[in-house]
């Protein structure tokens, strides 16, 4: 990344600096949003830096001079299937392309070019690469791992599968949901809960169901939000209330971005430990329209 002057990056500080003087210099031609490999902490935030980076374009009046891809080693731009027909509509009513199935083997510099195993090629002028995320060495080197670096636990009780004594939690946990901070505070939750009983002798009356709740910003001042968890995808409906939201579940709208921006004096109430209103660690199906998941049985 560092050696290519079309290449970038943003997970990391002095990348993401660095790749802002990129689209400031950057005039015309293929823009490539690229996830190498997984696992990724969030697998969203590659679609919405494609498309902040859509809106970004289109306010510099430059948007018609750019094509964005998103390539990706998934099967689509999301993992679960409602969401990934929501996004996939979004994506092509902007003129986003998406190239499945890509894991990145090569980044060929002097011909501008993604290469994967089967020599499958997205050729690009800037490329922004996400790379694979790793978990933390100590964790592996105490046999606590997955060879990754994230500790192996029961997804229900963050209990690790080798020592009964450690618990995981946020980004270093084994579990299949994404690492975002709604998470680890669900987790928090939970976590408190076993370990206490533990400590007391009583049985947890709270297990992780894998509840994640997070927005999606899409630009112009719009953003959806998704709710969810280990056994329920997202789907539309309102949240957290029935009918009376006020949020919109899988929909774009400017409250949603609203509550985004929010979000950052609601986490000053985290911090002090105090539970977000109407919203628990164990995700609740009230306002959510789960009959359309009829059609994806």
């Amino acid at each position: 990344m560092d050696k290519d002057g079309h290449v970038g990056g943003f997970y990391c500080p002095e990348r993401a600096f660095a790749l802002r003087e990129k689209l400031d210099q950057f005039k015309g031609g293929k823009f490539v949003v690229d996830v190498a490999a997984l696992p990724v902490k969030c697998s969203v935030a590659p679609l919405e830096f494609a498309l902040l980076a859509d809106e970004l374009f289109a306010r510099r009046g430059i948007r018609a001079d750019k094509e964005i891809t998103i390539v990706t080693p998934l099967s689509g731009a999301f993992t679960k299937p409602v969401c990934n027909d929501l996004l996939s509509d979004m994506l092509e009513e902007r003129n986003i392309s998406v190239v499945p199935n890509f894991e990145l083997m090569e980044v060929d510099s002097a011909g501008r070019r993604l290469v994967c195993p089967d020599n499958t090629e997205v050729p690009y002028d800037l490329a922004v690469i996400i790379p694979p995320h790793d978990g933390s060495p100590l964790v592996d080197e105490a046999g606590l791992g997955n060879e990754l670096g994230y500790g192996r636990c029961d997804k229900h009780t963050l209990q690790s599968l080798v020592d009964p004594d450690i618990y995981f939690l946020g980004d270093i946990a084994d579990v299949p949901t994404s690492k975002a901070g709604s998470v680890a505070h669900f987790q928090a939750e939970v976590l408190v809960e076993q370990f206490m009983a533990r400590l007391t002798g009583r049985k947890a009356v709270l297990q992780r169901d894998g509840h994640a709740n997070y927005f999606i910003e899409t630009g112009w001042g719009k953003a959806l939000l998704i709710d969810f968890n280990y056994e329920t995808q997202p789907v539309p409906g309102t949240f957290p209330l029935p009918v009376l939201g006020p949020m919109s579940l899988l929909k774009e709208t400017k409250l949603n971005h609203l509550g985004k921006l929010m979000f950052k004096y609601v986490y000053i109430w985290l911090l002090l430990g105090m539970p977000i209103p109407l919203v628990g660690a164990k995700m609740s199906t009230s306002g959510k329209e789960l009959q359309i998941l009829e059609q994806y049985r």
